[in-house]
């Protein structure tokens, strides 16, 4: 059976791939070319994509009567993968749900307290010899314990993240869902609106797609209370990003703490140029352990399509 691994995995994974199948390793760090997708759908009996591995509606159309079975997609998010078209086509898609949950609640922690604690800022001026000694008013920044959280999009991840907030920092936890949820924290269910104008942090927790594109606009920015912050660990392009620069320019709103980009890779210049906004690389998952245990489960998805199981994690 022919798999191919659109961009290398870490080594365990690999290894067990290939003990197991015909693997094909792309060469490079860059994400597949809609040429390069037609290709495997085509030339493979499964693949596992990775964030940016675009299988849209004119690629399954390319390839009519694809060989190519499953995606086995390495991450929860699947955006970037049009499901309908790979139903229609026969091709099975799968993600890794569980295993990126506590390591991209972490990142929205370290987003919340860089940012609320002024600590990127605080390095930028250690490292460029700026920093003159501590004095009782300087770099004053918002105290995270006892604030109001606002959770926009109360699935897996966003849950462990008001865990971490109320059971951590005793922090009230309001959210935004399509639906009422059962927790295991005390939490109120608001209107978006509502939530983010209950909130001094405000953390994006929504699965991309057409459905929550610019799901965060002018109007929801405007909302928010001047010296809240607005974290974002889910996709880039469920936040308007021209109307964030705008708030955060006009002091709209206090500040911002992002790991995830509307046009990713590309980062615009004024958030950069921005001292209260905090700025990651999509770090969500990267921890070894975290793609190690990614990459088991995508692989197992693999597996149970060649011994003709059923799929752990089809989406």
């Amino acid at each position: 059976m022919k798999l191919l691994i659109s961009r290398r995995l870490p080594d365990s994974v690999m290894a067990a791939a290939a003990a197991r199948f015909d693997v094909t390793d792309r060469a490079g760090d860059g994400p597949m070319t809609q040429a390069d997708c037609i290709a495997a759908l085509t030339e493979q009996d499964a693949v596992i994509p990775t964030l940016g591995d675009t299988f849209g509606a004119q690629v399954f159309a390319a390839a009519a009567s694809p060989r190519c079975r499953l995606l086995a997609n390495f991450g929860v998010g699947y955006n970037h993968i049009d499901t309908a078209a790979a139903e229609a086509a026969g091709v099975a898609v799968t993600n890794t749900p569980g295993a990126v949950t506590d390591a991209t609640a972490d990142i929205a922690m370290t987003l919340i307290l860089m940012t609320a604690r002024r600590a990127g800022e605080g390095e930028r001026m250690v490292r460029a010899g700026r920093w003159t000694g501590w004095h009782p008013t300087q770099m004053l920044g918002l105290h995270v314990t006892g604030k109001t959280v606002a959770i926009i999009g109360m699935g897996r991840i966003g849950q462990a993240i008001a865990r971490r907030c109320h059971f951590g920092f005793g922090c009230r936890i309001v959210y935004a869902n399509r639906s009422a949820k059962t927790l295991d924290f005390p939490a109120d269910r608001l209107s978006l609106p509502e939530a983010v104008s209950a909130a001094d942090i405000v953390v994006i927790a929504l699965p991309g797609g057409a459905e929550t594109h610019h799901h965060i606009d002018a109007d929801v920015l405007a909302a928010m209370r001047p010296h809240a912050i607005l974290v974002n660990i889910s996709r880039g392009d469920v936040i308007d990003e021209t109307a964030l620069v705008a708030a955060l320019q006009s002091g709209r709103i206090g500040g911002a703490g992002l790991d995830v980009y509307e046009f990713e890779p590309a980062v615009p210049e004024a958030l950069t140029r921005m001292e209260n906004v905090s700025l990651l690389p999509h770090l969500g998952t990267a921890a070894l352990e975290v793609r190690e245990a990614m990459g088991r489960m995508a692989l197992a998805n693999v597996i149970a399509l060649a011994d003709g199981q059923p799929l752990p994690n089809p989406v």
